[in-house]
């Protein structure tokens, strides 16, 4: 069973984040994600990046579920918590 920092560490491996949150029961995850590589990305190809990169973990079923509530760039991260 996966934890959420294993499941951090995944999210780090497929994309530069300056900021992930991940929280989960070791079958379902939600994340939370800052990341420069999504600068001028549509939120869904922002969602693609990080779920084609994670494709053979979750066709292995090794990561069951993953939500992402958060996909921002450093600067919609910072202009949403300042």
């Amino acid at each position: 069973m996966l934890t959420p920092e294993q499941v951090k560490d995944m999210i780090a491996a497929v994309a530069q984040c300056q900021h992930i949150e991940v929280e989960g029961d070791g079958h379902h995850f939600f994340a939370k994600i800052v990341s420069a590589d999504f600068e001028g990305k549509a939120r869904l190809a922002r969602h693609r990046l990080i779920k084609d990169g994670l494709a053979d973990k979750i066709a292995s079923n090794e990561l069951h579920a993953l939500s992402i509530s958060v996909a921002a760039t450093p600067q919609e991260w910072a202009d949403k918590h300042s």
